[in-house]
């Protein structure tokens, strides 16, 4: 009796395949995993390779010696930079403009993005969603000069306005106390149209068969809101969240930077912005990177425990 010739099977046929599941999903998907190297390369090289220089916060750099060859000084640039007159200063005014920042401006991309998932009307919901979405693609140098314009004490639209209420103009970009406002509600005004696109998106996800039976229970909007739309996307929410507190420290310097004069910097002078002048500008550069480190120290923890906290009391966490 002749044998049978083996018979030669392939992947589309149900052929051979990896014993293990990732290795399935590989080879099934392998064009997607393909794209994917080129942002992972891109992300290895200029975000994982640049950690090296984080060495230079233990060393006395110098560019002539290289990171290498600079020779290592331990803690003392972190023990200079903790002992320093500034540094409370520094801290303080970086963590209440953050906070500021959090908890003013987390949750109005959410509650705009409820507003226009209950407008039924569906010019007005575009309408709206274009010139909130607008003001997001404006650079941060255009923004801070329409803060001059608008807000200068002689000139500016809002001045002239108070003075039509019967007040006085308030010079708000040379006064310290205002600072943290206007910084925090301007960027409000320009990110909260395009931070509320994934809330849209995830209220859209919602299935529209809970709001019928809501509304069939004799749930008002509002009650359809809190008890549908708001656990809805709840688990988004919470994921935001915990990226928002990975970068609690990160305010951006080049805004503050921009706004600063010398009559608000005692509210204006953060972390971010002591790093670029002392270390960019100064050449400071290890004792920059100490306080750079310290920064981003603060933001690791934080990532970690709202991450450690969800997790245990919700089903939604990073890891």
């Amino acid at each position: 009796m002749q044998a049978e010739a083996p018979k030669t099977t392939t992947l589309a046929d149900g052929g051979w395949k990896p014993k293990h599941v990732l290795g399935k999903r590989v080879l099934v998907r392998y064009q997607l995993y393909l794209m994917l190297l080129i942002p992972v390369a891109w992300y290895i090289l200029f975000k994982y390779v640049p950690m090296y220089g984080i060495t230079i916060a233990f060393k006395d750099f110098s560019a002539t010696k290289g990171i290498l060859g600079s020779p290592w000084a331990g803690l003392k640039h972190f023990e200079r930079f903790f002992s320093s007159a500034y540094f409370w200063d520094l801290l303080w005014n970086t963590i209440s403009l953050s906070l500021y920042q959090l908890l003013l401006g987390f949750p109005i991309p959410i509650l705009l993005a409820m507003l226009l998932n209950e407008i039924r009307l569906g010019w007005m919901k575009k309408l709206l969603q274009n010139v909130s979405y607008i003001p997001h693609f404006l650079s941060v140098i255009v923004l801070v000069g329409m803060l001059n314009i608008f807000l200068d004490p002689d000139i500016g639209k809002v001045n002239q306005l108070l003075n039509l209420l019967g007040l006085s103009s308030i010079d708000f970009m040379e006064k310290a106390d205002w600072f943290q406002t206007v910084f925090v509600t301007s960027g409000i005004w320009q990110h909260m149209g395009w931070g509320s696109i994934i809330y849209l998106a995830a209220l859209s996800g919602i299935d529209p068969t809970l709001y019928e039976a809501a509304k069939i229970d004799g749930a008002t909007r509002l009650q359809r809101v809190r008890h549908v739309s708001i656990p809805g996307i709840l688990p988004t929410v919470i994921i935001l969240f915990i990226l928002q507190m990975g970068q609690l420290m990160d305010v951006g310097f080049e805004k503050a930077l921009l706004m600063q004069n010398p009559l608000n910097a005692s509210k204006s002078d953060i972390l971010p912005t002591f790093v670029y002048k002392n270390g960019i500008q100064g050449g400071q550069f290890s004792y920059t990177a100490a306080a750079g480190l310290f920064n981003a120290v603060i933001d690791f923890t934080l990532l970690v425990l709202v991450n450690w906290y969800a997790r245990k009391k919700t089903d939604s966490s990073l890891w």
